[in-house]
């Protein structure tokens, strides 16, 4: 036999009054896991073969839309990809900013420094590809012969830059937008 639900009434209460406000997929559901198991008694498997979820994303429904009823914030809502991320964007700008900055004067930018100070910043060490992401993110591309440690100033016209550029030209339109 199922187990009851350990949720307030008042939640529950409040996804049967959702099921007829809901303005998007997401939110029905979300109302549809919590008042179904509630009104109907039935268990999360069979909840999430009535809203087509498994059974842990019903639960997981549910949990959230508990919190969004109690004013939480979701923050898995804004992951977009990046749940290993070790800065946010504008923690990255700061601490590139002093290093562009001296960079700006020669057009070139040395990834070595970067790299022991951004393993400094997250305290651990980062592999390569690491910096070169985060580089690329703020607009800077890789040189294609020569020095591997170096990058291109996104400022350099686009002549000089298809030059140096690592990838095909096609690649370096789509880029040269970042």
């Amino acid at each position: 036999m199922a187990r009851k639900s350990s949720l307030d009434r008042s939640i529950a209460e409040l996804a049967v009054k959702s099921l007829k406000s809901a303005k998007t997929v997401d939110e029905l559901r979300h109302a549809q896991a919590v008042a179904f198991p509630n009104k109907f008694g039935i268990n999360l498997d069979r909840t999430g073969e009535l809203i087509g979820k498994s059974c842990s994303s019903v639960a997981g429904l549910r949990k959230e839309f508990a919190a969004l009823a109690k004013g939480q914030n979701l923050l898995r809502k804004n992951w977009s990809g990046c749940r290993r991320q070790n800065m946010t964007y504008e923690e990255e700008a700061r601490m590139l900013g002093p290093f562009l900055d001296e960079a700006e004067k020669g057009g070139i930018l040395i990834v070595i420094p970067i790299k022991n100070a951004y393993e400094q910043a997250v305290g651990r060490e980062v592999p390569d590809s690491t910096v070169c992401r985060m580089l690329a993110r703020h607009g800077w591309g890789k040189l294609k012969d020569g020095v591997l440690d170096s990058l291109i100033l996104p400022s350099v016209g686009t002549a000089m830059r298809t030059s140096f550029w690592k990838r095909s030209p096609s690649v370096i339109q789509t880029n040269s937008s970042l």
